[in-house]
């Protein structure tokens, strides 16, 4: 109740601030707003992201954050004009642009930002019809 009608506010721990904004901006299509003393700052729909320097980061196997689009195949395709490919995993069943299909139906496709922070990409179709 307290946060329930509040934007949430990303923060990716970076490196880089160079190669994350390039990334970030360029690759993924954010819109950059700022950069302040502590963090770049992006807008996503509508809510932000920061992007926190860091001087160590260990990144985590799993994803820190992630997007729902309109059409995962259309973003894989928009991502290979980037030279930017989902990562691709033993563990998973992925067809040829690295999508995963969930047993429930979901399509997920992951992708690692500069520092090797890991993105999910979900494609909405199957998380609007439930």
């Amino acid at each position: 109740m307290l946060l329930e009608d509040s934007q949430p506010i990303g923060i990716i721990p970076t490196r880089d601030y160079e190669k994350s904004r390039k990334f970030y901006e360029s690759a993924l299509g954010l819109k950059f707003i700022e950069q302040d003393s502590f963090a770049l700052v992006f807008k996503s729909g509508g809510s932000k992201i920061r992007i926190s320097k860091v001087e160590t980061h260990v990144p985590s196997q799993h994803p820190i954050l992630g997007w729902e689009v309109a059409n995962i195949e259309s973003f894989a395709k928009a991502l290979e004009k980037n030279k930017i490919a989902f990562e691709r995993y033993d563990f998973l069943a992925q067809d040829s642009m690295g999508v995963w299909t969930s047993p429930e139906g979901g399509k997920v496709g992951f992708v690692k930002d500069p520092d090797g922070n890991l993105l999910s990409i979900t494609d909405t179709y199957k998380t609007k019809s439930k």
